[in-house]
């Protein structure tokens, strides 16, 4: 059986669909007078941390979430910081609190989002979150992967039984991931720069997710006809476009389907932070 192109997971559709969903439910909490409320610190003008910043700012007024932003200056120090996340963690009417990371070097980001109540770690990097994930009970899930898990249950994706290679192993996105997929029952390999044989490994598997951060980490030849292929990365081209960790073009000839880059997974991020400060506000209003 031949195919002519692997068939899309659509992110910003998808997105869309779920975005609405998240509307309904802050107007239902709104009418009980809770109002859902996210907190975003932006310390320093790193420019691409501002552009994600304004992404997520706009989504929370788009789908009915307060959002409050509060830029400091590069020089703002850690003690300084840890203040205002404490200040957060006390103000009821605000259920997230994410601190856009990177932080300037002399703030030391771990004691920043362990600061964070796990309560509000709508980011889901607090260790209290990433041990919930551990052993399956209710916590915050991280939204890149979190975002993926949500594309894979849209195209009705049976992960039971099925190997998923993750290819990265960050706290952010591989390690996550790949305990989300073991929840589904999917059979997980995580792969990094010390594997010494990644394409023996992706051709194994039934679903890929790369998030390395590297482009054309996977190409045609690795991957297996049919497999769902998740590319969380985002990088800057030779011609300065954004694109994945994916080869597309040529792994969309071989794959059964495959997320674009931008569009794909970008978007999921930002709308499953939005889901997961509605969740916040939602446990907080006790419903």
């Amino acid at each position: 059986m031949t195919q002519e192109s692997a068939r899309l997971i659509d992110g910003n559709a998808l997105s869309k669909q779920l975005r609405g969903a998240v509307a309904q439910r802050a107007t239902a909490l709104k009418a009980r007078g809770i109002t859902p409320g996210l907190a975003v610190i932006l310390v320093g003008d790193n420019p691409a941390s501002q552009v994600y910043v304004r992404n997520k700012v706009k989504a929370c007024e788009d789908s009915g979430i307060h959002s409050v932003l509060e830029k400091y200056d590069a020089s703002m120090t850690e003690a300084e910081l840890l203040a205002r996340v404490d200040a957060l963690n006390q103000d009821a009417s605000i259920h997230g609190i994410l601190v856009q990371l990177p932080l300037p070097a002399h703030i030391d980001a771990h004691k920043v989002i362990e600061a964070i109540s796990p309560a509000k770690d709508v980011d889901g990097f607090h260790v209290a979150s990433a041990g919930a994930l551990m052993v399956g009970q209710p916590g915050f899930w991280p939204c890149t992967p979190y975002g993926c898990m949500k594309m894979l249950e849209s195209i009705n994706y049976d992960l039971k039984g099925k190997h998923a290679v993750v290819i990265g192993r960050s706290n952010i996105v591989g390690k996550p991931m790949a305990l989300m997929l073991l929840q589904k029952n999917a059979t997980v390999t995580i792969c990094h720069s010390a594997t010494p044989d990644l394409k023996a490994m992706t051709l194994q598997a039934d679903v890929i997710v790369a998030a390395v951060g590297k482009q054309k980490v996977l190409t045609a030849d690795m991957v297996k006809p049919g497999a769902v292929v998740i590319d969380v990365g985002m990088n800057r081209n030779d011609e300065g476009k954004l694109c994945g960790d994916v080869d597309f073009e040529g792994v969309k000839t071989v794959a059964g389907y495959i997320t674009p880059v931008p569009g794909g997974v970008g978007p999921m991020t930002i709308t499953m932070l939005l889901v997961n400060t509605l969740e916040a506000a939602e446990r907080m209003a006790g419903s």
